[in-house]
């Protein structure tokens, strides 16, 4: 997946309280950072399609593995991340590894928006904007479907399991084979069980300087699109909220990949 992304590729093993944070970096050196955090189950390797589709052009792209998740993260033994406070102090640690130059700009996909959002709601002055891609559990909960559909991957993950949830969950659509061999390889990683907890709190997301961008997949099985896009709305005014109609949720950051660049590049309206 690394071979695809544009130009060198820079790996580098951050320590944290946690453990050791694998971020892969490629882009300019100079230019604005862009902190980028996978969804549940999923690598920092997801981002390479935004990168070459010309995130890395205008960004020095940081895409992290999350501690416990599939990835070359390694969690410091009986030090897991158990509170979203713990993935705050986690990510500030990250943050400083990384000493980037300039505002930051954080964004997640899924659960790692929901870790960016509780983060951007702990740490107001360390953010200059938060890019939220099909946040989970930040503006509405999970639909009752969609949880007992993914019931089985998460309780005994094979290859077989992943895929048929994939296809169904994407509505069929084409995903890009090396991805799919990815996650064919995360049923066997030793995962520890993720940090769950109450939505972030959204009043603190509300601020005047701070610029929230949020992208919601049209498609998304995991919940009402459109109604979590009049949610976010409503409780952050001042944001730029989008739905992309024909987008799913887990191969989000590839499917949407132009449409995420164009996004973090000027920030303009994406016109679907």
């Amino acid at each position: 997946m690394l071979d695809g992304w544009p130009g060198p590729v820079e790996s580098v093993d951050l320590p944290t309280p946690y453990g050791v944070t694998r971020v892969n970096s490629c882009g300019p050196a100079a230019a604005p950072p862009v902190v980028l955090l996978p969804g549940g189950g999923a690598t920092s390797a997801v981002w390479g399609a935004c990168a070459a589709a010309g995130a890395a052009r205008t960004h020095r792209v940081h895409a992290v593995d999350l501690p416990g998740e599939p990835g070359l993260s390694v969690p410091a033994p009986g030090r897991a991340p158990r509170t979203p406070e713990d993935l705050a102090d986690w990510l500030d640690a990250v943050l400083d590894g990384l000493g980037p130059h300039g505002p930051v700009t954080l964004g997640g996909h899924s659960y790692g928006a929901w870790i960016a959002a509780h983060h951007a709601a702990r740490r107001p002055a360390r953010l200059g904007r938060l890019v939220l891609l099909d946040p989970t559990q930040v503006f509405a909960g999970l639909r009752p479907g969609y949880v007992l559909r993914a019931l089985p991957v998460l309780v005994r993950p094979t290859p077989e399991r992943i895929r048929s949830f994939l296809a169904w969950e994407t509505r069929g659509a084409a995903l890009d084979p090396a991805w799919l061999r990815l996650q064919d390889e995360t049923a066997r990683f030793p995962s520890a069980r993720p940090v769950t907890g109450p939505r972030p709190d959204l009043v603190r997301l509300a601020r005047p300087d701070l610029r929230v961008d949020v992208l919601f997949a049209g498609r998304a099985r995991c919940h009402d699109p459109r109604r979590a896009a009049r949610a976010a709305r409503e409780a952050l005014p001042g944001a730029r909220v989008e739905v992309l109609p024909g987008a799913p949720h887990h191969a989000l950051p590839l499917t949407a990949a132009a449409d995420i660049a164009r996004l973090l590049a000027d920030g303009r309206a994406l016109g679907r």
